[in-house]
């Protein structure tokens, strides 16, 4: 079986194939993206994609790579844009509701890992979407980055234990 894009006429080529996508959108998404921005934020991915492409650089060497990192970069980039503290106030608004779906447990773990996430400093919130949900090797976040290794390491030591001690706190694992 063929793996890959049926191949069209090139000005109907999209620079990202279906899961880089979804891998963008899940990158967006975990940086604090609201849902009514994904469509944008991928639109701004493919975008710098082409615009690279138009400029005559050379294709990254890892599309997928370069696409999730963008994109976490366009999510911290939204985050500077909007108040944190609103944010935080409409999730806990969220979890005074009465009743809540099935799954209340997974319900309340998801709100309190993504209220940790936003508490998270910029560049320590970047690497743990990267490394955990983008599934980015240290290295490649690393050259990605531009920062070394080490730096990656520690700022996913530090916002890992971060994370764990606010859902200790919050009773919530």
């Amino acid at each position: 079986m063929l793996r890959g894009r049926v191949r069209r006429a090139p000005e109907d080529d999209d620079p990202l194939d279906t899961a880089q996508e979804r891998r963008v959108r899940a990158v967006l998404a975990l940086g604090g993206v609201p849902q009514a921005d994904l469509p944008d934020g991928v639109q701004q991915v493919r975008l710098r994609l082409l615009e690279r492409a138009a400029k005559g650089y050379e294709a990254p060497r890892d599309v997928s790579a370069w696409a999730a990192v963008v994109a976490s970069n366009l999510a911290m980039d939204w985050h500077r844009a909007k108040r944190r503290q609103q944010r935080i106030g409409e999730r806990l608004a969220s979890l005074r509701q009465p009743e809540h779906p099935s799954g209340e447990d997974t319900s309340v773990l998801s709100l309190a890992v993504a209220q940790g996430l936003d508490e998270l400093p910029d560049a320590q919130r970047q690497v743990l979407v990267l490394r955990f949900y983008a599934d980015l090797p240290v290295r490649s976040i690393a050259e990605e980055l531009g920062v070394p290794e080490g730096t990656v390491k520690s700022r996913l030591h530090t916002a890992v234990r971060a994370l764990r001690a606010r859902l200790h706190e919050d009773e919530v694992v």
